[in-house]
């Protein structure tokens, strides 16, 4: 599947948002992102921008479902819930981000 710059980026944003569900990243998590990170080929500038969500998480305003394009939806919301199960725990709060993010995907 192929995916521009900025719609790779979209997915890292979501990707390091989901990571923050529960307000702390585990290093299980940070391994997920940057493998993932890895797999899309992303560029050294790139990569710094997505080490800084994982100190800081993306702004709220940044991640928004509905500029998902409809051929990455199901790619977008697998990287989720990789995001969500990489520290081997699932606390309530990511289950509902998960929920309500494919909620918004499925319209």
């Amino acid at each position: 599947m192929k995916m521009s710059a900025a719609e790779r980026m979209d997915l890292m944003r979501f990707v390091c948002s989901f990571v923050w569900t529960d307000l702390q990243v585990a290093q299980a998590e940070r391994d997920l992102v940057m493998r993932i990170a890895g797999r899309l080929h992303l560029t050294e500038a790139e990569v710094r921008q997505v080490a800084e969500w994982l100190r800081s998480p993306p702004r709220a305003d940044d991640v928004d479902p509905t500029r998902v394009p409809h051929e990455h939806r199901r790619l977008f919301l697998a990287a989720a819930e990789a995001a969500i199960r990489a520290d081997g725990r699932v606390v309530p709060a990511e289950r509902d981000s998960l929920a309500l993010f494919r909620d918004l995907l499925e319209d």
